[in-house]
C-alpha cells in the first residue's frame, strides 16, 4: 500500500506531452501486475452460504457525522424467468446499476441460479447533507430529511432516470417550487411534431391515467422546464431516457412527494468518482463518466484522489493505490475498500440474500420491456409550457 502526494496526483492526470515522465490516465487505470495484486481473503463461496433477508433498499441511517458510506453489497441468485429489470425494481436499483455491477451477465437472460451482485452500498456525495441531492453520474437521488435533535442523520436513496445525450439534466442548485398530483400532460409542439413524423400522433393534452408519462406525482424545480416525477414506464428508471427531467419509480416518487416541502433545496451534481469513510476504512466508488461530460475523466479522478489523500490523513492510515487503480478501471459502481492489510473480495463481504422477486402477470412481456428501454416514449421534459401546465392541475 502507498499514499500519493498531491504533486504526484497532478502528474498522473496531465498528458505526457506536458509533463515528461508522468503516467497517463490510461496507464494509471491499467490492471495491476500479478506480482503486486493483493491477497484475497478466502471465505466460503456465496452459493454455500445461508440466505438472509434483503436489506431495506431505500432507507438508511448514517452511522456518525463523519461516516459517508451506507448500505452493504448483496448477492442474489436468479430464477430462470427473471431479468435485470425485475431484479432492479425489487431491490431498489436502476437497470444501469445492475448492468454495471455485473458486466459478464446477460441482463435479459441471466438464467437459472446465476449469481448477481446487487450494488446496494453507496458512498454519499461530498456535498452538504441537505434536502435532495441528485448525482447524474451514478443515476441516484439522495434525500436528507431534517434530523431530530440528538438523533443520527438518516438518508433516503432512490435510482433515477436522467436526460439522454443531447438532453442533459442541468447541474447546479435548485429548489422545489410546486407540487402536483395526477397532472395532465400538455404535449409540447416539438414532441407532437416528432411523433407525427414517426406515425404515432399524440393528442394536445394527455389526461391523468396510465398513458401519462409524468406518472401520478410531480415536483417542479425552479430551473425552467425541469421536473422530478414518476413514470408510466418504470423499466426505464436508472437509465438515460428522458429529455432532461428526473424520473423515479412510481412507489418512490409517491413517498418522496409526501416528504418534500415547497422550498426544499435540490443540488444536482455529476460525480462519477466518489470517496468516503466508514468504520475507519476509506471507500472508493467508480462509475462510467457520462458520454457528454464536459469535464475530462482525468480531472475528476485528480479531484477524488485529493479527497482520498485528505481522508487518509484524517484517518491516520494509508490506502492501496492498486485497488484504487483497479476500481477506477472496472467502474462497477460498487464501493471498494482501499485500506486494510488484505483485500476482501466483493463476493466475500456481500450479504447473500433470498430471491424475493414475484412477477406480476399484468406487467409487460420481455419483448415489450426491451422495446420500452430501446425506444423510450417522449415526455414533457425541457418544455416550460408543459411543466407549468402540469403544475396547474394541483
Amino acid at each position: 500500500m502507498q499514499s500519493i502526494e498531491l504533486k504526484r496526483v497532478a502528474c498522473i492526470a496531465v498528458p505526457v506531452a506536458l509533463l515528461a515522465g508522468c503516467t497517463t490516465f490510461e496507464d494509471f487505470i491499467a490492471p495491476a501486475s500479478e506480482e503486486s495484486a493483493p491477497q484475497i481473503v478466502e471465505l466460503p463461496p456465496p452459493e454455500e452460504r445461508p440466505r438472509e433477508a434483503p436489506i431495506d433498499p431505500n432507507h438508511f441511517v448514517v452511522a456518525s457525522p463523519d461516516a459517508s458510506v451506507i448500505g452493504e453489497p448483496q448477492i442474489v441468485f436468479t430464477k430462470e424467468e427473471h431479468t435485470f429489470s425485475d431484479l432492479a425494481r425489487e431491490y431498489g436499483l436502476g437497470y444501469d446499476e445492475l448492468v454495471g455491477a455485473n458486466p459478464d451477465v446477460d441482463p435479459w437472460l441471466p438464467g437459472e441460479g446465476t449469481q448477481v451482485i446487487l450494488p446496494t452500498q453507496f458512498v454519499l456525495p461530498n456535498v452538504p447533507r441537505e434536502g435532495i441531492v441528485l448525482n447524474v453520474a451514478s443515476k441516484r437521488l439522495f434525500y436528507f430529511p431534517p434530523a431530530e435533535e440528538d438523533q443520527p442523520q438518516s438518508v433516503i436513496t432512490y435510482p433515477i432516470g436522467i436526460g439522454r445525450v443531447g438532453w442533459q439534466t442541468p447541474l447546479g442548485a435548485s429548489t422545489v417550487i410546486s407540487k402536483a398530483r395526477d397532472p395532465s400532460w400538455y404535449v409540447p409542439a416539438s414532441v407532437r411534431k416528432e411523433h407525427e413524423e414517426l406515425g404515432d400522433p399524440l393528442p394536445a393534452v394527455v389526461p391523468p391515467g396510465p398513458d401519462n408519462p409524468l406518472g401520478r406525482h410531480v415536483l417542479k424545480l425552479d430551473i425552467p422546464g425541469y421536473l422530478i416525477h414518476g413514470t408510466n414506464q418504470p423499466y426505464g428508471v436508472g437509465m438515460r431516457v428522458s429529455h432532461g427531467c428526473v424520473r423515479l419509480y412510481p412507489e418512490n416518487i409517491e413517498l418522496l412527494y409526501d416528504l418534500v416541502e415547497l422550498g426544499e433545496k435540490v443540488t444536482i451534481i455529476n460525480e462519477p468518482f466518489l470517496a468516503g469513510t466508514q468504520d475507519g476504512h476509506i471507500y472508493f466508488e467508480s462509475h462510467p463518466p457520462l458520454e457528454d461530460d464536459n469535464v475530462m475523466a482525468e480531472q475528476r479522478l485528480v479531484d477524488v484522489l485529493e479527497r482520498i489523500e485528505i481522508l487518509a490523513s484524517e484517518q491516520a492510515t494509508n490506502f492501496d493505490l492498486d485497488r484504487l487503480r483497479d476500481a477506477a478501471s472496472a467502474r462497477l459502481g460498487v464501493p471498494v475498500i482501499l485500506t486494510g492489510g488484505q483485500e476482501v473480495a466483493l463476493t466475500a463481504r456481500a450479504r447473500v440474500i433470498e430471491n424475493t422477486v414475484e412477477l406480476d402477470p399484468n406487467l409487460p412481456s420481455l419483448a415489450e420491456v426491451r422495446t420500452i428501454l430501446d425506444e423510450p416514449v417522449d415526455d414533457s421534459e425541457a418544455e416550460e409550457e408543459s411543466a407549468d401546465a402540469a403544475i396547474a392541475n394541483d
